[in-house]
Order: structure tokens, then C-alpha cells, then sequence
């Protein structure tokens, strides 16, 4: 995948712009953004479990629970978080024993997380559910911690190459152009993988790194990943524009609040976002407009 040089990107914006940004559905900044790896802040204060399966829910104000399969049936197994009136998140967990750090993403309220074992087919029987309410000490967190699906590590190569594309640059959007321009113009398409991934395929980012190529998965993965170690919110988004699969990643600025769809996958290329609109636009609803009314894109999953 060839790189897209979008030179109007780079175009600063205005301290003027800034102020029409700061419209009133923004989200609170964080006290002091910060790079967050997947070590859990706390484990063991509150856990719900059985013989099968451990809820480790101590760290739901950060925004993420941790899962243990430990039934030892060597099948396949299923861990759902559904918020009350909301969205129903599925997930494949391992059935080894190994921790899966799993997102809260829809925000405070009455969660349930329930763990299912495959019994035949698409069938599956129930190992073990609890109920929990979620009270976010923040409503970025979710999107600055690693998880399942933006799965990275401080210290590791990604975060080097995170740093070094950075370095010396102060402005979130230009961070982000830097982070974009590498993964698009150094990974190429995996085409085999494309063709041959199974079910429940996660990335891996260091490996993605390493090999130079992947899937729309991975580039999502990967840019994720080196956003959030930087201390830039950022949501990777599935959904649908039509009848359409696409992915997209929304990003965090204190500026501007959560810019939506600012890198785009539409099937076939990722583009970034040109935000010269927004900089120079005199129009808070044109603004608004433009950095996400939900008409063009319906947004299915974040994580």
C-alpha cells in the first residue's frame, strides 16, 4: 500500500479554530495524559469466579476487566460484556488460563460479563456471568489502555518506533500524520492472510512490525497502539457505511475533542482526515458537521 501524502494536514491549527472546536459535546480531558501499558493498575481487589472462570473486576473505574478461562476443556470459549440498553461485545478468550484484558467502552453503568464454553456447532453453554457498575475515573481510559484488540506493551518495539517517529514533535495531529505516513507506506497489504484468516484472528503489532505487512486489522492495530503510547486517545471503530464494512480510528485532541473517522479504511485504502475544513472554518455547526454527525459512517463496535 502506496503512502497518501496529504500536505494540507500538516497545516497548524489556529488559535481561532481552536476555540470554534471547543463545542459543548466535547469530553473532559484527562487530568494529565500519560502513557498506559497493559500492566493492570491493581489485581485481586474484586474478583468474581468460579472453578471455571475469574472476573478480575478491580480495575473497572480504569476501564477494562481481566478474564480467565481455568475450566481446562480444550474447546472454544466466549466472554460477552453487554451493558444494560446497550451494545453486547463478544470475545474470544483462550482456554489455557492466560489473562485477557478486556475494554469497557460504552462508558459508566450496569454491565454484565458472562464467559461461555462451545458445546457443539455455534452452541454454547454458560460458565460462569456477574453483574458490575462501571464508574469511570475518566471516560478516556478505556481508549489509552491496551486490550485484546490494541494489544501493545511499553518498552516494546512498537513503542520505540512510536518514540523515535515522534520525537521532537509537540502537536497531537502532527503525531498523528508522522504515526499514519509510516504504517501506510511501510506495511503492504498481507494478501495471503487476507485470504486465510481465521475466526478470531487478533494482530500481534510487534509482529506486524517486524514482517512489514498485514490486514486492515492490523494497520488499525498498529496505529492504535502507537497513539495510545504516546497518550493519545483513540478508538478503533468498526462498522458500516451502507451495507459496507469499514474500519476507522477517532482520535482525542484537547483542542477538539474526539475528531471521528480521522483515519478512514473504506475496503480497499486508508486515508487520514484533512482538517484545513475545520481549521478554517467560521461555522461551530459546519464544525460539527464535519468531525462526525453520524450520517455518513454507523458505528457497529469500539475498542
Amino acid at each position: 500500500m502506496k503512502k497518501k501524502t496529504n500536505q494540507s494536514f500538516r497545516m497548524r491549527l489556529t488559535a481561532i479554530s481552536l476555540l470554534l472546536l471547543c463545542f459543548t459535546a466535547m469530553i473532559p480531558a484527562p487530568a494529565a495524559a500519560a502513557i498506559v501499558t497493559t500492566v493492570a493498575q491493581k489485581t485481586g481487589v474484586t474478583v468474581h469466579s468460579n472453578d471455571k472462570v475469574s472476573i478480575d473486576a478491580s480495575n473497572l473505574a480504569e476501564g477494562y476487566v481481566i478474564v480467565k478461562y481455568t475450566g481446562g476443556k480444550d474447546v472454544r470459549i466466549k466472554a460477552q460484556i453487554a451493558k444494560t440498553g446497550g451494545s453486547t461485545y463478544s470475545y474470544d478468550i483462550n482456554s489455557k488460563g492466560n489473562p485477557e484484558i478486556l475494554p469497557i467502552t460504552e462508558g459508566d453503568g450496569a454491565y454484565s460479563i458472562g464467559v461461555f464454553e462451545n458445546v457443539s456447532g455455534s452452541k454454547y453453554a454458560q460458565a460462569y456471568a456477574a453483574k458490575v457498575d462501571v464508574k469511570l475515573r475518566d471516560p478516556l481510559l478505556p481508549f489509552l489502555y491496551a486490550n485484546q484488540y490494541v494489544n501493545y506493551t511499553a518498552g516494546s518495539d512498537v513503542d520505540k518506533k512510536a518514540q523515535e517517529l515522534v520525537k521532537g514533535v509537540t502537536d497531537t495531529l502532527d503525531k498523528l500524520t508522522k504515526i499514519y505516513d509510516f504504517v501506510t507506506s511501510t506495511l503492504t497489504y498481507d494478501t495471503v492472510l487476507a485470504a486465510n484468516v481465521q475466526a478470531g484472528y487478533l494482530p500481534n503489532v510487534n509482529e506486524v512490525l517486524s514482517k512489514k505487512k498485514g490486514i486492515c486489522f492490523d494497520y488499525a492495530a498498529l496505529m492504535s497502539s502507537m497513539l495510545r503510547l504516546q497518550g493519545i486517545p483513540s478508538r478503533l471503530c468498526i462498522g458500516y457505511a451502507g451495507t459496507v464494512y469499514h474500519a476507522w480510528i477517532d482520535v482525542y485532541t484537547e483542542e477538539a475533542g474526539w475528531i471521528k473517522e480521522a483515519v478512514k479504511f473504506d475496503g480497499k485504502k486508508w486515508t487520514l482526515m484533512d482538517p484545513t475544513f475545520v481549521s478554517t472554518s467560521n461555522s461551530a455547526d459546519a464544525v460539527k458537521n464535519f468531525v462526525g454527525s453520524g450520517n455518513s459512517y454507523q458505528q457497529k463496535y469500539v475498542y
